[in-house]
């Protein structure tokens, strides 16, 4: 009987916070929540799509397995239309800093016509702890993170939830509801590659097949070019890098090396350019040839300072969730390397990883079999969707793969058939009127 009226009083207490949730303004029930969950709040300036904007400093366990061990504070960013309203909840996966702009919108957000949340992820930008504990930089600890600030939000926002992220975000995405399933009520994750080693080589088979031979042979020249007249081209990559003061701990004629390889993976990766835009020796000078380099592969991308901008993703990469090495089987009579590099190099200085690849094939399984209202969307064109996640039918979930699409793929470049599967999908899982939505918000 005393257990029936700790349950009653619980529902009741749950109601009346509900209906308060109502009435009371946001910044209040802000300041109700603070001091229960620990975190701080400030009012950012809001467009005209949301009516208010915070940015909440939420305090977070270094490791949940031991929630009252060392902390971190998290910035969140929440931007609030109608309590009632849907939530899009974007777990990004690096730096959250472009969603203090006020115009920002993520396109799910339009599309439901949704409240939207922005969680910046642990080890980036200003939601780093004072110190850098590397082995607490994990996935489950990253989706924990994202479970506790559904927790709080939930106590204020009431109607259904949709996780979603790109790229590195979209993993993260997934790896939140692989952990919390019943946080969201549907996840769209985009570009977001579930790898198995750190030196994936799925991603060769697909660089050499994608695309016509026509094209994959100017890459391949071009590369070439660079790297059998070396002699010819480091000196001008090292004038520009220091210009650009970067530096390379691998030296700088590995660093130019690599950067040279990245060229084919980051060409397809971001489909920036067309295979005519390729510059050719005979017409071009060294440092135009360097400079289109730049615009491909960037010099700043295994620089140190690209590393140190980066290197919580490239932590996670050796540890838990896998990443793409480079070829150089093609290129062996002119790289100093004598064995395919992968990016262990970018390990923090006296910091080791072994890599377990047990929680990706776990991911890889829940994705496979039983993961329930998932969108992965992934561009045809793009390296990373050799690694796609692939739903079976198992459930509901399923994968769209836009035909050449980069890694710029989104809902609203999709083709037309596309983007009405995965609308009609979300407006039947999550109960609502996407479609009537659907022109305002393309034309937004």
């Amino acid at each position: 009987m005393k257990y029936l009226y700790q349950i009653i009083l619980s529902t009741a207490l749950l109601l009346s916070f509900s209906t308060v949730g109502l009435t009371q303004s946001l910044e209040k029930q802000l300041g109700g929540l603070a001091s229960r969950y620990h975190f701080t709040y400030e009012k950012m300036k809001a467009d005209t799509f949301f009516t208010e904007k915070y940015m909440l400093y939420v305090e977070q366990p270094l490791n949940h397995y031991f929630p009252e061990g060392k902390k971190f504070t998290q910035r969140v960013i929440l931007c609030h239309k109608d309590f009632t309203a849907p939530m899009v909840f974007v777990t990004e996966g690096y730096s959250a800093a472009y969603a203090e702009n006020p115009k920002y919108i993520n396109e799910l957000s339009a599309y439901l016509d949704a409240n939207q949340v922005v969680v910046e992820h642990r080890y980036f930008n200003k939601s780093v702890p004072d110190t850098l504990e590397w082995n607490e930089l994990t996935v489950f600890n990253a989706a924990s993170d994202h479970h506790r600030i559904v927790e709080i939000l939930k106590h204020i926002y009431t109607g259904k939830w949709v996780n979603t992220g790109i790229s590195k975000g979209g993993q993260t995405a997934v790896y939140h509801r692989f952990f919390y399933p019943e946080d969201v009520d549907a996840t769209v994750g985009y570009v977001c590659p579930i790898n198995f080693s750190i030196e994936d080589r799925r991603a060769y088979y697909f660089l050499d097949t994608v695309g016509s031979q026509q094209c994959r042979d100017k890459i391949f020249t071009f590369q070439q070019e660079l790297l059998k007249h070396k002699s010819k081209y480091l000196p001008v990559f090292k004038k520009l890098a220091k210009d650009k003061k970067f530096t390379y701990r691998m030296g700088i004629e590995k660093g130019f090396e690599l950067t040279v390889f990245e060229f084919s993976f980051a060409f397809r990766q971001w489909g920036m350019f067309s295979c005519n835009d390729i510059p050719e020796a005979k017409n071009n000078s060294p440092k135009e040839m360097i400079s289109f380099l730049d615009k491909v592969s960037t010099l700043e991308w295994i620089s140190d300072q690209g590393i140190e901008k980066m290197q919580p993703f490239f932590y996670q990469a050796m540890r838990e969730l896998g990443m793409y090495g480079y070829n150089i089987e093609p290129f062996k009579a002119w790289t100093t390397y004598k064995h395919n590099p992968n990016f262990e190099f970018t390990l923090p200085r006296g910091v080791t990883a072994h890599y377990n690849p047990e929680t990706m094939r776990r991911v890889d399984y829940f994705i496979r079999h039983q993961a329930t209202n998932m969108i992965l969307i992934y561009g045809g064109g793009d390296p990373w969707s050799m690694a796609a996640g692939e739903p079976t039918g198992h459930t509901n979930s399923f994968r769209v793969i836009k035909p050449g699409g980069s890694h710029r793929t989104r809902i609203v470049n999709l083709p037309d058939y596309q983007r009405k599967q995965v609308l009609d999908s979300l407006e039947t899982w999550l109960n609502l009127k996407t479609q009537l939505k659907l022109e305002k918000s393309l034309n937004r």
